[in-house]
């Protein structure tokens, strides 16, 4: 999946979850969140889902490396092409990390992955961009808010976990380009500002789909987000949370210039 920050303008809305940790992860950690991986991960439920977590991302930084590859096929401009590669790569080194760190607890990676295949596969499958921008707001927009969720879950991570998750939904540095060209799109036909907003409020429905199915279709992964292992969410923070992401997601439509 693409992750990727608002820029930090004075034209852009001042903060995102992608800017400044949650209000959670801003607190001195306590429970779970205060310990190492090898104290947390006694507790064989909480490794599970730390694994089901990793395995989730690594398919989703996977998939989103072969994604962000054929995109570069609808690049305009050989430039263009050369910046969806960078972030390509980008995606691709996140995957080694999240694979060797698999494998360091003793994970074999292609299992860990396997289970998030259809699920995140079907994703991309509903969501296959026609054009060169619908690609750009993709990568902008829809992915982002899986970054969302994944920021939100690691807040509630054992340290080691925590700085392994937000080291790879770091910015790397292109949104800026993607909010350039978007815009600069709009100005040229405003025409096209209606169909992305279409295009990205469906992007939200699909992602936001995609985020719950992973989670109900893994046990371990459930039980810990609504506090059954670690420090989960309870039902209402689970609401919230989501709250969050749809106001997140507002803020990216507007940064696009585009109607949330």
């Amino acid at each position: 999946m693409r992750f990727m920050e608002t820029p930090d303008t004075a034209a852009q809305p001042p903060e995102t979850p992608e800017s400044a940790e949650s209000a959670e992860g801003a607190e001195t950690p306590t429970g779970v969140a205060a310990q190492t991986w090898v104290k947390a991960s006694a507790e064989p439920q909480y490794r599970a889902a730390v694994v089901d977590l990793l395995g989730a991302l690594a398919y989703g930084e996977l998939a989103a490396f072969e994604r962000l590859a054929e995109d570069a096929k609808l690049a305009p401009t050989l430039a263009d092409k050369a910046e969806l590669a960078k972030m390509a790569s980008a995606e691709f080194h996140h995957f080694e990390q999240l694979r060797d760190r698999l494998a360091a607890v003793g994970q074999e990676p292609t299992e860990a992955m396997e289970p998030f295949v259809e699920a995140l596969d079907g994703f991309h499958k509903q969501t296959a961009p026609s054009d060169w921008l619908e690609g750009l707001v993709k990568a902008y927009v829809g992915d982002s808010i899986a970054s969302d969720f994944y920021r939100e879950v690691a807040a509630r991570l054992d340290v080691d976990t925590r700085q392994l998750v937000l080291g790879v939904l770091d910015d790397t540095g292109h949104a800026s380009f993607a909010v350039e060209k978007v815009r600069a799109a709009i100005d040229a036909d405003p025409r096209v500002g209606g169909r992305l907003a279409l295009w990205a409020r469906r992007l939200m429905g699909e992602a936001l789909s995609q985020s719950q199915r992973v989670v109900a279709d893994r046990d371990a992964l459930s039980t810990m987000l609504v506090g059954g292992v670690a420090d989960g969410f309870d039902l209402a923070e689970v609401g919230r949370m989501f709250s969050r992401i749809t106001e997140a997601h507002t803020k990216r439509m507007a940064a696009l210039g585009l109607a949330a």
